[in-house]
């Protein structure tokens, strides 16, 4: 098989899973303010929602299990064998929630398969990005391994945009009650189903060769330590991926997923208004990550994430100050993840140069988890929250302060751009790539 035919089938699979995914993953915060009363009967709209989105968190707590399950799976039975494991699970989840009766129809049951099922797709989402990264990751030539990393947000924020569209085209043919009814359902169905076709992908597609050539080394030679000591044994990369992870998964989920919600719901904004501007600011932040990841390749991950994280830091006061219709929650979304973009695009490729081959996907996949259920989970029904209680500005705090946490750990960071990734996370490891791409000083 041609090398054009495998990087075809790589972006293939790597995409259509992602987006699937994502899109899975994302369309309920996106279509939450319709059914929210459908699962709990009795409350007002902004209890309801608050409730919604406390299940939209619950999601995120099945995360860090998914992370330790189908990374153990990537980095002991391969990364294909778990991607396509996280692709299935996800579809499953879709549709159960698109196809569960309401509370009106069996009661409490309702709610409780709606957590069962976002549970099941925490759990597939949590070892999905992982998998997904290190496997792009050791595809990529070294050179543009930060370009190549990109394809993990490209493709997600693609299925996030098409989740985003669909409730724009939604909404704005159907009226309110219409989509409370019945047109929140939709999604779900379409994602359930387009998930066969990203297992088929998923299916088609090679082993990595870095992987392989580490799994052979390993089958070589038997008593190396367990899979899991030798996570545990690399205490500073771990914390390194949790701080890193902290304020991006915060400012990532609040502007690219819950924003339209939000406007919805807290600011007035009419519905299709909200979700076509998210649809124009997504659409935008997806060309510029390409930009990034080639950018990291040229100038370093360090300097690539440092710039824009610092402008994001000055900006998310006046930015969250402007949303009082579509056009400006057109921009704030479009400057706020202009901003965030560098983090998005260049986070995949700086992850897997932390650690070493043989516990790569669970290295990262853990730590990365469990942060992001403890931050990006939470952030949306904190947003929420401090709105309804009218103090905004406390939660904005809170997303600046472990945004100024991220920017520190990756001040101190060590540059990896072009590291070898089978030598990464060793002891005396060295940016291969340095000696033809000296550093822009």
């Amino acid at each position: 098989m041609s090398e054009r035919t495998e990087r075809r089938r790589t972006i293939l699979g790597i995409g259509a899973g992602n987006a699937m995914e994502w899109f899975d993953w994302n369309v309920y915060a996106t279509f939450s303010a319709f059914f929210a009363p459908q699962f709990f009967a009795g409350d007002d709209t902004g209890t309801a929602l608050l409730k919604t989105l406390a299940v939209f968190a619950v999601g995120f707590v099945a995360r860090p299990f998914g992370g330790f399950l189908f990374g153990w799976i990537a980095d002991r039975r391969g990364r294909k064998l778990s991607m396509a494991l996280c692709v299935a699970t996800a579809a499953v989840g879709s549709l159960v929630i698109g196809l569960v009766p309401t509370h009106a129809v069996i009661g409490i049951a309702a709610p409780v398969v709606l957590v069962l099922a976002r549970l099941a797709q925490g759990l597939a989402h949590g070892g999905e990005l992982p998998a997904a990264q290190t496997y792009l990751a050791e595809m990529a030539p070294p050179a543009r391994r930060g370009l190549w990393s990109s394809l993990i947000y490209f493709s997600g924020t693609a299925g996030i945009l098409v989740g985003t569209v669909l409730g724009a085209v939604l909404s704005s043919v159907l009226t309110r009650e219409e989509m409370a009814s019945y047109g929140w359902r939709v999604p779900f169905v379409l994602g359930g189903l387009f998930g066969l076709y990203a297992l088929v992908m998923r299916l088609r597609m090679r082993e990595s060769d870095t992987y392989a050539r580490e799994e052979e080394a390993r089958t070589a030679t038997p008593g190396r330590p367990s899979l899991w000591r030798q996570v545990l044994a690399r205490p500073k990369a771990l914390a390194r991926v949790v701080f890193l992870t902290s304020g991006l998964t915060v400012v990532y989920y609040v502007w690219s997923v819950a924003a339209p919600a939000y406007a919805i719901t807290a600011r007035g904004v009419d519905p299709a208004a909200a979700l076509w501007a998210g649809a124009g600011a997504l659409a935008v932040f997806m060309v510029l990550l390409p930009l990034w990841g080639a950018a990291s390749d040229r100038f370093g991950r360090r300097r690539t994430l440092l710039v824009p994280g610092a402008v994001l830091v000055l900006a998310l006061f006046p930015l969250d100050a402007m949303i009082h219709d579509g056009p400006t929650l057109f921009v704030a979304m479009t400057v706020a993840l202009a901003l965030i973009g560098a983090g998005c695009a260049v986070g995949p490729a700086l992850y897997a140069e932390m650690f070493p081959t043989g516990v790569r996907a669970a290295g990262l996949g853990v730590p990365y988890s469990i942060a992001v259920a403890l931050f990006g989970g939470t952030a949306p029904y904190l947003q929420t929250l401090f709105a309804e209680i009218g103090r905004p500005g406390l939660f904005l705090g809170y997303a600046i302060a472990l945004l100024l946490v991220s920017g520190l750990t990756v001040y101190l960071l060590p540059e990896t751009r072009g590291i070898d990734l089978a030598t990464a996370g060793r002891d005396g490891a060295e940016p291969a790539a340095h000696a033809t791409t000296p550093p822009v000083r």
